[in-house]
């Protein structure tokens, strides 16, 4: 089974795929380390299927437990953030996160949970060399140019970006609204429904560091809209007529450009006090 599929147990010893990571240090300040736990489980002939409504309500009810537990008894060690069935606990140094990591594996046995012995492991997220992703988010540290001219000092910021994967889902998702059979259908129609889902996936991205992937979708939503255009004219489309269909005249007709659209977060009240 694929991570967030839910294997048939007995209720008392339903065994949770999921990812899990246990890193050190914030995430905008330095770190030592970090556990990354992708866990699968044994296939099963009955079960709740990946996706299924049902699967964050159960990972929820499981991993409430975790939280507590966490919260009372190991909030020292690091910090846990977790999201239905994913989750992190960013520590400090290696010691902690390697303590934070065999707490974390006692709480989920008395649950009935594991981990997934290949798909759990460590990243040092100090000076960039390791990274991972994270809710479909791509977290990787990177050393300041303007701090290193200026004082030559190597200070690394952690950037965060749209993952691989999230990458190639919204291609697919486009692909699927431009496909050949489309090219008859008015333009404004396609991009009609072409927009909630660039906004959508453009609102859950733009505070982090997605500017270049923003460009790489808005030009391959271009390129896909245009080759309708040129499907519809066939052979015969003259020459020079395509180069008319420039991503404004797209964007003239509604189309939702990310482009420009990133912003970054203010300050939790918290912090900014």
């Amino acid at each position: 089974m694929n991570s967030g599929d839910l294997s048939a147990q007995p209720p008392s010893r339903q065994v949770f795929p999921y990812k899990s990571e246990t890193k050190s240090g914030r995430v905008q300040r330095e770190s030592e380390g970090i556990v990354v736990q992708e866990t699968e489980v044994r296939s099963t002939l009955a079960g709740t299927p990946q996706g299924g409504v049902i699967s964050p309500l159960l990972s929820n009810i499981y991993l409430h437990v975790l939280d507590h537990l966490w919260m009372c008894r190991s909030a020292p060690l690091g910090m846990l953030v977790r999201y239905a069935d994913d989750f992190v606990v960013m520590c400090r140094t290696k010691r902690e996160c390697e303590e934070a990591e065999r707490r974390v594996r006692v709480i989920l046995g008395r649950l009935g949970l594991e981990l997934h012995p290949e798909k759990t492991r460590r990243v040092n997220l100090y000076d960039g060399q390791e990274r991972f992703d994270f809710l479909g988010c791509h977290l990787h540290k990177r050393m300041s140019g303007k701090i290193w001219e200026k004082k030559g000092q190597r200070v690394y910021f952690l950037n965060r970006w749209p993952s691989e994967r999230s990458m190639k889902r919204i291609r697919q998702k486009v692909r699927e609204l431009t496909h050949r059979g489309r090219c008859h259908d008015d333009p404004r129609d396609v991009i009609v429904e072409l927009n909630p889902i660039l906004r959508g996936w453009g609102q859950y991205f733009r505070t982090g560091n997605a500017s270049q992937c923003f460009v790489q979708i808005d030009s391959y939503v271009w390129r896909r809209l245009k080759r309708l255009r040129v499907q519809r004219k066939g052979r015969h489309l003259r020459a020079g007529e395509a180069e008319r269909w420039t991503r404004d005249f797209f964007y003239d007709l509604g189309l939702c450009r990310l482009r420009g659209t990133v912003k970054y977060p203010e300050p939790a009240f918290w912090e900014a006090a």
